[in-house]
């Protein structure tokens, strides 16, 4: 909601807003960037509508029983999903480009701000995370960048069927995977996606982009592998660094160009052939494209290094689907070091639909001697079934011959992983919706100390 807040307010709209996490005293460094911005912030009781004047916007989160929403209906104002006042933003534009899939979205999205930019085009992005090139002292929280030109690029979101709202003029599917909703649904909900769009940007290393590529007309379709010889793009003479991966990219029937990321990880050499296919796609030269990557800084909780202390080193990361975990895991794998996970779930529904997904990714991708924690899933309020837990995840794990334990709360997950700890380790935080753990990641690095 932040970077849409954000966006709205340039436009010249008045802005405030309610949160659960602000009446329950969390993460309030961002409601005073908030209200730093001139965006007034109440108590989620209703108290903020006073007026049938007033948009109500709400996230999927916000439920028909929530004041803010009766208070609303009482008015007579009007109501709008995130994804909706969005999708009328996005199908607006001169020229929108749509970033979906299952994994990758934030990154390639920024991966594509970033270009746009650095080439002029002042582009507006709506992103799901803090891009880190946008981030200034008075912007803290940069997962929004407002600019003047025609080019609209936002990550759209599949998992609440939301994604059937936009009209892209370029469609960029980086992959499809279980995650929210049944395979079929998602085959439709992106199949819809692709059909709309000018152009359709296509991981040919996917089985499912893969199978809806050859459904494309080839004018209408611009397709990147990093092993598919018939792509449009080409990856090849890929080098990992701990800090970054440099690869050549070779562009069908032309010649290859050097790209330098600085951010590790093959799974980011795929989003950044994403975004080099998005870029070509509006325009921007290869070369051109290839080159202003090298200056993209990443984004907030992929991969994030938070520091080292004593030899350990602490790492912050997004992860909490099997395909997000597996990319983690195999990038830490590529260099030395033990890791010690702590593995956060995002909700007991995705521990109920992703039960066998996450013991078969943590029992296939950790080492004998790497070490899984995990606590109780994030909850922050309503009903819920809690048919699996975290144990259930915990007790596959260990079958499996993996070493992990089950603490329900986080801080006694940290003292085992701390005491743990030695040089040459590395502590990885994993997991989403919940701010807080990257307070308790930069706490454990502090502790090392």
């Amino acid at each position: 909601m932040l970077p849409l807040a954000l966006i709205v307010q340039q436009r010249g709209y008045a802005v405030a807003g309610s949160d659960r996490s602000l009446d329950q005293g969390r993460i309030a460094a961002k409601f005073d960037f908030l209200r730093s911005r001139g965006i007034a912030l109440f108590p989620q009781d209703g108290s903020g509508l006073t007026t049938p004047g007033t948009v109500l916007v709400t996230s999927a989160a916000v439920e028909e029983t929530v004041p803010d929403v009766q208070a609303a209906r009482r008015l007579g104002a009007k109501l709008m999903t995130r994804a909706e006042l969005l999708a009328q933003l996005f199908n607006a534009s001169p020229k929108a480009v749509g970033v979906a899939g299952t994994s990758g979205k934030s990154t390639t999205t920024g991966m594509i701000g970033w270009l746009l930019h650095q080439t002029g085009h002042q582009p507006t992005v709506m992103n799901g995370a803090v891009m880190r090139n946008f981030v200034t002292t008075d912007t803290p929280f940069a997962s929004a960048l407002v600019g003047s030109g025609e080019l609209f690029v936002a990550e759209v979101d599949e998992s609440d069927g939301s994604i059937a709202h936009y009209s892209p003029h370029v469609a960029v599917l980086n992959n499809v995977a279980l995650d929210h909703k049944s395979l079929d649904e998602l085959r439709r909900l992106f199949r819809d996606f692709t059909a709309k769009a000018h152009m359709a940007v296509l991981n040919l290393d996917n089985d499912e982009t893969a199978l809806l590529a050859a459904e494309i007309p080839a004018a209408r379709r611009r397709t990147y592998s990093l092993h598919d010889e018939s792509a449009d793009l080409l990856a090849t003479h890929i080098q990992p660094a701990p800090d970054g991966i440099a690869f050549q990219v070779r562009e069908l029937g032309g010649p290859s160009v050097p790209v330098q990321l600085h951010v590790p990880g093959r799974h980011n050499v795929a989003n950044a052939l994403a975004a080099l296919a998005a870029a070509g796609a509006c325009g921007i030269p290869l070369d051109q494209a290839a080159a202003a990557l090298s200056g993209f800084a990443g984004i907030r909780r992929r991969l994030e290094v938070v520091g080292t202390a004593g030899g350990v080193t602490v790492i912050d990361d997004f992860g909490h689907n099997p395909d997000k975990i597996a990319a983690t895991l195999a990038t830490l794998h590529e260099f030395p070091g033990r890791l010690l996970i702590l593995f956060q779930p995002h909700g007991f529904g995705p521990l109920r639909l992703m039960r066998d997904g996450f013991i078969s990714c943590f029992a296939e991708h950790l080492r004998r001697d790497d070490v899984l924690v995990m606590p109780d899933p994030v909850y922050f309020g309503g009903t819920v079934d809690r048919s699996v837990t975290s144990t259930d995840i915990i007790a596959g794990v260990l079958a499996r011959g993996i070493q992990a334990q089950f603490f329900p709360e986080r801080p006694a997950c940290g003292d085992y992983l701390l005491s743990l700890a030695r040089p040459g380790d590395r502590i990885v935080i994993m997991g989403a919706r919940d701010d807080t753990l990257s307070t308790f990641a930069e706490d454990l690095l502090t502790r090392l100390g």
